[in-house]
């Protein structure tokens, strides 16, 4: 009775949907379809971008942002049967250009803190204090704050303003080789997006 039930239900929103196209236009179907697709491409694109631009700010997850945005898009497209082979692929490209990214973000930054021996109290209340300034002012002041705080900490610790130094630019220098390898990760993340998309 069940299967019956589930069958009546799918087989009336079938005939459903095939009224509404029959009772709209053809043109303005495909316009309705059109601005879909153009909504969803601009907002995924803009998720991208903030993601992608987001990566400045230490400890955040601007690769897992973006591939979130590219794992709805996958899923509104494969919805829409519009989901090719080579689009699954280019989406598993991503999934693991994320992965990547995230690895070497923490493996390069880490290991660059830790040859100058910093204590990751030292490392974990500076990106604490990231973050903090991030969430109330600007990304921009996060990325300011994070190696002004490791300076007062070490400082405080160390009570040698040389040694602070440098732990800050330790930090600095591991915060840099991040960056690049995970700006380039984003980029190519953003260009297999684009090439799923528009080609």
């Amino acid at each position: 009775m069940p299967c019956k039930s589930f069958g009546f239900y799918t087989t009336r929103r079938l005939v459903g949907r095939t009224i509404i196209k029959h009772m709209l236009p053809p043109e303005l179907l495909f316009s309705l379809q059109t601005a879909w697709i153009v909504i969803v491409d601009i907002l995924t694109l803009f998720i991208l971008l903030v993601g992608l631009l987001g990566l400045l700010v230490p400890i955040f997850p601007g690769l897992t942002i973006m591939w979130l945005a590219t794992l709805v898009y996958a899923l509104l497209q494969s919805a829409a049967t519009r989901m090719t082979f080579w689009d699954w692929i280019l989406f598993a490209f991503i999934t693991l250009m994320m992965i990547v990214g995230n690895i070497v973000d923490n493996i390069i930054i880490a290991s660059k803190m830790r040859d100058k021996f910093i204590p990751w109290s030292s490392i974990l209340l500076a990106f604490a204090a990231s973050i903090i300034a991030s969430i109330f002012f600007t990304p921009l002041i996060g990325l300011v704050v994070a190696p002004l705080s490791l300076f007062g900490i070490e400082y405080r610790r160390l009570r040698d303003r040389t040694a602070a130094l440098e732990s800050t630019k330790a930090y600095m220098v591991g915060w840099g080789w991040s960056f690049a390898a995970r700006f380039a990760i984003g980029v190519l993340m953003l260009g297999s997006w684009m090439l799923w998309a528009w080609v």
